[in-house]
């Protein structure tokens, strides 16, 4: 994992992840909004306000679950089915 996506990640372990941040994580993983959305399992609309920080000018919090599987697949974990079957990394 790059440097910046490790930074990124620990920032949003433990602040909360900033609309500034969560672009930058996207970016940093080479997604598109579309294949962000894909991977996060949300709509292409949810990454854009996440980006933007608003919806209809109200202030968007990003999920801990979300923020959670930011972190995830930026560690390279493409899917969890409990404990007792093997991690699937990301290709």
């Amino acid at each position: 994992m790059c440097a910046s996506v490790a930074r990124l990640a620990a920032a949003a372990k433990l602040t909360g992840m900033e609309p500034g941040d969560f672009k930058k994580w996207r970016k940093a993983l080479k997604l598109s909004q579309k294949e962000a959305a894909n991977a996060l399992g949300l709509k292409r609309r949810m990454i854009q306000y996440y980006e933007s920080g608003k919806r209809e000018g109200e202030k968007v919090v990003i999920p801990l679950s979300v923020r959670l599987a930011c972190y995830a697949l930026a560690e390279g974990v493409a899917d969890y089915h409990g404990p007792s079957r093997k991690i699937r990394k990301r290709d």
